[in-house]
């Protein structure tokens, strides 16, 4: 699913318009997003949690040439999803 059927599919269960859907799942996006960059972790009870992993600096290998480059440290998103959503997928 990407995010026109996501909208599609919150507009039809929640009774909201197509408009209303987007703006509601352009809110929650951006509010992950800006609690992630304060370093804050979300919460979903039963879904999951998105927070925010270090990734260390690393050496790589230029698949092309096959030359050594340097891979910077990183800060990257990620989700751990919760023992409910885990369950039901099962």
């Amino acid at each position: 699913m990407n995010k026109a059927g996501l909208i599609e599919h919150i507009a039809r269960v929640a009774d909201l318009s197509h408009a209303a859907a987007e703006r509601a799942l352009d809110a929650f996006v951006a509010a992950v997003k800006t609690s992630l960059k304060q370093g804050s972790d979300v919460t979903l009870a039963g879904f999951g949690t998105f927070y925010v992993a270090e990734r260390k600096a690393r050496r790589g290998r230029n698949p092309r040439t096959g030359e050594a480059i340097a891979i910077a440290a990183a800060r990257v998103p990620r989700f751990r999803a919760g023992k409910a959503l885990r369950d039901a997928l099962n």
